[in-house]
């Protein structure tokens, strides 16, 4: 494929000459898709690809020219660099003659965004999408999909151990930043670097050791006590944890009909959503007995009291903001 020429833009040198200005220099690429060059005050020039077909325009910036630092063909691009950026931006590879997309190349951002709203439609956890967020930093969510490599994912993830993650941490975030890039990849053409993620995200080792607690029952018993003493509500809640053994997901899910008395008395229990995939609204909806002691059913009925079927069985919502953390605590001073 023949290089496009704009003698201007294809060396540093060339490009000091060029006056600094807000509006960039394009050089034609493919039908409809232009290499920009804009030259700032800073000497640091930019590189962008514009598409406009007349009926859907749009820009993207890409990285760095090799003005006053050396390319490196990741943030820093030399003209050739850019030009291969540019089609792969627009067309999704360096070196065929497909037609551009007239809408712009996604970023890592604005992939976390739309796999935050997939998980929202599809009743997941929104925390798998806002949890990379955290740590990802401005660099890197500015970076088209398209353009990631396995190197920058890889050094990524090792800078979040760096940093002091857990393993498990790490992999829990990685694949969350994975699963959003697969969306992303499944929605546009032009991304064909599923490998960059696949490779730079992969899983580490040891990182899915259990951290299981085991508590003895006298221990259990002190922090029953000792929730009920802080709030009556937060008793109850503690209470049916540790006499279901259930997550604090499902014994806030429960409702008043959940509650049956008689001689064995037992809760009507809520799944667990643990897990995902595509049927877990459908299994948090579904229901297993779990026998309760005497004593719980009885505290639980006289909570209830006067409520409506389909109201909460558990008011934690009413008790004063606390974490069990607190709670803890005050047990082990």
């Amino acid at each position: 494929m023949a290089k496009p020429r704009k003698i201007s833009l294809e060396t540093p040198t060339a490009r000091a000459r060029l006056p600094a200005r807000k509006k960039s220099y394009f050089v034609r690429v493919a039908p409809n898709v232009a290499l920009g060059y804009r030259r700032n005050q800073s000497g640091f020039g930019t590189w962008s690809v514009r598409f406009a077909d007349g009926s859907a325009d749009w820009l993207k910036s890409f990285g760095i020219a090799d003005d006053l630092e050396p390319a490196d063909d990741k943030t820093v691009f030399n003209y050739d660099q850019a030009l291969k950026q540019a089609r792969v931006l627009a067309r999704g590879e360096a070196d065929t003659e497909t037609t551009a997309t007239s809408s712009a190349p996604i970023t890592v951002a604005e992939a976390l965004t739309q796999y935050e709203a997939d998980l929202k439609a599809r009743g997941d956890s929104i925390y798998n999408a806002r949890g990379p967020r955290r740590h990802l930093g401005a660099q890197l969510f500015a970076k088209p999909v398209a353009l990631l490599d396995s190197k920058i994912l890889r050094r990524w993830r090792d800078g979040l151990l760096d940093r002091g993650l857990r393993p498990s941490s790490v992999v829990r975030y990685a694949k969350s930043l994975a699963a959003a890039l697969n969306l992303a990849a499944s929605q546009d053409q032009r991304i064909t670097n599923k490998s960059a993620w696949e490779i730079g995200l992969q899983s580490l080792p040891n990182a899915s050791v259990a951290r299981n607690v085991i508590l003895d029952d006298a221990t259990v018993s002190r922090f029953v006590n000792a929730s009920y003493a802080h709030d009556q509500n937060l008793g109850l809640l503690v209470d049916t944890l540790a006499v279901t053994g259930s997550r604090p997901s499902q014994v806030t899910r429960l409702l008043v009909e959940d509650l049956h008395g008689g001689s064995r008395p037992r809760l009507s229990m809520p799944k667990s959503g643990k897990g995902g995939g595509k049927n877990r609204t459908t299994r948090m909806e579904e229901r297993v007995s779990v026998p309760i002691t005497p004593a719980l059913a009885a505290k639980l009925k006289q909570s209830a009291k006067g409520r409506a079927a389909d109201a909460p069985l558990n008011l934690i919502s009413a008790c004063p903001p606390v974490s069990l953390y607190v709670v803890w605590g005050n047990l082990t001073e």
